[in-house]
């Protein structure tokens, strides 16, 4: 039965499970490791660059009016991973994501998109977070994210702040619904025989065979011919639009399924020249922060497309840092241990992937957010490699994997933001171009110590219990305040000692601090949730940092608040129909902060409620729907009945009719269609809400 509420990470066409990669080598008193990494640029690295105004990867944030100590380029600093939010999003959030640190941010793909026939914007349920992933056309802007001029003005704003932006592209596949595809793209490319490759629709079964990888489908998303010259210089335009408008890199999906220049060729008239000709015209090419999404499975040739793209992505190492998480074991050996070989060290880390997230890993229920600051630290501390932080959906929790509003656009959930997480930012920040020592001490590997030359230590315990310690140090003798607790340690004679409470951070350094006033908060209690099916819903609203907040509903004027203040908005709407909550705030320096919630209705299922269908024509004939609520709500799932669900009525042709018998009044349910071999949901997602009267059908 395929009923799960998680989805699989096959929708993002990638569905590789990497094995986690230890270390090996002699045990020593005090573990210790010290690296001097290949810079990502091979640049010194700077801080200022006042000749540059130009999009590129190395902004100086000196243009803005306040200065937040970010890194002008990439490599040296963090990437925020702004999962699903909408382009005004993101803008309204630039002041926010800088006073945390990061120096860039990486948006959803902005390609146009599969809209998933009724273009909803829940994350998942009636439109789906992956959609954006299911490219219809190589031209900016969608309805998920917004409008080209709404992404170029996004651009525009984060220029101000010094803040990077990277794309995620998305070349090679498209969406398998076809009929969705744009002219232009099919036009530029001389039709649809010639956009795939000839066994394109055909399903990857051998991952090692590089053949397969580069010319089948992965996920059911069709292989896109990159071979094609026509085609190359469609998506290069693409690339070359989204560079105009703004964007200083770019991260390529799946980029593993498009060929090197020595892999396999489907047609000898075609070699593999994608890499090739799309990375050297593009504008601005040596001031772009490029990197591909490379998972790792031993067919992978990561330190090629290292070589030939500039970065990839560490997915092994992933798995090897939430294991550390997972068993509370940090030994330096498995962390200095990247799961690359001998490849260059170029290299974008993580503690969880939008992919692990969501798919078969389900980090959502293993990983928390205690275990996602200490594996933060832990990146971000280090001069190798260049951190992501996945913005999980807002107020997500192991129970609630897509939050308590599930919508596409809003922000993610305020983790992003959280003092350690900023701190840590803000200590790569200062450390850059420091070269890296990592230690644990003699008696325990739950604790890591990273010093960055003589300049700053983190300290991180995976432990459930405190640590005493002390170690020698590069520190010079003097006070140091930890920049999370706020507490004050000393390093005399060489040494530093202290204790370092369970499941915690330290974060030492003077040399390159900046004092920051912390950002206002604003935000609906968690109590919460994006949908009512009462005539109107009461919202209890929150401000801290800030003496008041203001609210505007629906685009209206704005209205002071008080914390803990309670309003009502939502009355008179139909169902389905939304309210756009926005809340704003300054700190005491002036800096503003803002937040925007999505509401919807949802129609009160009482009394006769009654659905139709229409099957493929390749189901069977006796088609069932099965109806389901899974939420917190409920202390088991409620459902019509086991699996397969209920048989439905034939009414005529391939349409099908089913009458609710159980009253649904106060629950959210879900329904999927299925002739128990296939069903209407793709395998490992929730079915579609359901409305009275719809008619349903598999898109």
């Amino acid at each position: 039965m395929i009923k799960l509420k998680k989805l699989s990470a096959i929708a993002l066409a990638a569905v590789m499970a990497a094995s986690a990669l230890t270390g090996c080598g002699s045990k020593k008193d005090k573990s210790t490791v010290t690296t001097t990494p290949t810079d990502l640029s091979d640049e010194q690295p700077t801080t200022v660059d006042t000749s540059k105004e130009t999009s590129s990867d190395t902004k100086d944030d000196s243009n803005s009016e306040k200065s937040f100590g970010l890194t002008q380029k990439t490599a040296d600093g963090t990437i925020l991973q702004c999962f699903s939010w909408s382009f005004n999003t993101i803008k309204d959030s630039l002041e926010d994501i800088a006073l945390a640190g990061y120096s860039t941010i990486q948006t959803s793909p902005v390609n146009a998109c599969y809209n998933g026939g009724d273009a909803g914007t829940d994350l998942n349920g009636s439109g789906k977070w992956y959609y954006h992933y299911q490219p219809t056309d190589w031209t900016i802007g969608n309805y998920q994210l917004g409008t080209k001029e709404e992404f170029k003005s996004m651009c525009e704003e984060a220029d101000k702040y010094g803040i990077k932006v990277i794309v995620d592209v998305v070349p090679n596949h498209t969406t398998k619904s076809t009929e969705a595809l744009g002219e232009g793209l099919l036009n530029a490319v001389g039709g649809i025989d010639n956009l795939y490759h000839k066994k394109g629709k055909d399903e990857v079964s051998n991952y090692k065979d590089r053949g397969e990888c580069t010319h089948q489908a992965v996920g059911g998303l069709f292989d896109v011919n990159t071979e094609n010259i026509a085609f190359q210089n469609y998506f290069i335009n693409y690339m070359n639009e989204c560079i105009a408008c703004g964007a200083d890199g770019f991260r390529f999906d799946t980029a593993k399924h498009i060929g090197l220049p020595d892999d396999p060729v489907e047609d000898s008239s075609m070699p593999n020249t994608f890499w090739t000709n799309v990375l050297s015209k593009l504008d601005n090419k040596d001031n772009l922060f490029i990197y591909g999404e490379v998972l790792q499975d031993g067919g992978d040739r990561i330190a090629d497309y290292i070589d030939t793209l500039g970065a990839a992505t560490a997915s092994s190492y992933g798995y090897t840092v939430r294991g550390a998480l997972q068993t509370g074991n940090l030994d330096v050996r498995n962390l200095t241990n990247y799961g690359i070989g001998n490849a260059k060290p170029n290299i974008v880390t993580w503690v969880e992937s939008h992919d692990n997230y969501t798919g078969d890993d389900a980090t959502y229920s293993k990983i928390t957010n205690e275990d996602i600051v200490l594996g933060w630290t832990v990146l971000t501390a280090q001069k190798t490699g260049t951190p992501l932080f996945f913005s999980r959906p807002y107020n997500a929790s192991s129970d609630l994997m897509w939050g308590t509003f599930n919508k596409i656009g809003m922000s993610g959930d305020y983790l992003y933001k959280n003092s350690a997480i900023t701190a840590a930012n803000r200590f790569r920040n200062a450390m850059a171009g420091e070269e890296q020592n990592i230690f644990n001490p003699s008696d325990s590997t739950s604790v890591i110590f990273i010093e960055r030359g003589k300049k700053g230590l983190a300290i991180v315990n995976a432990s459930i219990k405190p640590y005493e310690f002390n170690v020698e140090t590069s520190l010079a003798d003097g006070e140091y305040k930890d920049r999370v607790s706020g507490n004050t340690y000393t390093v005399k004679d060489g040494k530093i000692s202290g204790t370092i409470e369970n499941k915690s951070t330290i974060i030492l350094y003077n040399d390159g601090y900046l004092e920051l006033a912390p950002a206002a908060i604003v935000k609906v209690d968690d109590s919460v949730t994006g949908s009512y099916n009462t005539d109107s819903i009461e919202v209890k609203l929150h401000v801290e940092n800030a003496t008041e907040g203001e609210y505007s509903v629906d685009g209206a004027s704005p209205v002071a608040y008080k914390d803990n203040d309670t309003i009502t908005i939502g009355a008179g709407k139909n169902s389905q129909e939304t309210t756009t909550l926005k809340l704003t705030a300054v700190n005491e320096a002036g800096n503003k902060t803002a937040m925007t919630y999505i509401f919807r209705k949802q129609a009160t299922l009482t009394g006769s409620i009654e659905v139709t269908f229409v099957k493929p024509d390749s189901w069977g004939d006796k088609v069932y729907a099965y109806v389901y609520d899974e939420t917190t709500e409920a202390p088991t799932v409620i459902e019509n009945a086991a699996w397969p669900g209920v048989e439905m009525e034939h009414v005529e042709g391939n349409k099908y009719r089913y009458t609710f018998e159980k009253n649904w009044e106060g629950y959210e349910p879900l329904i999927i269609f299925n002739d128990s071999n296939n069903q209407s949901n793709e395998a490992m997602e929730p079915g579609e809400n359901v409305i009275n009267g719809k008619e349903y059908t598999c898109n």
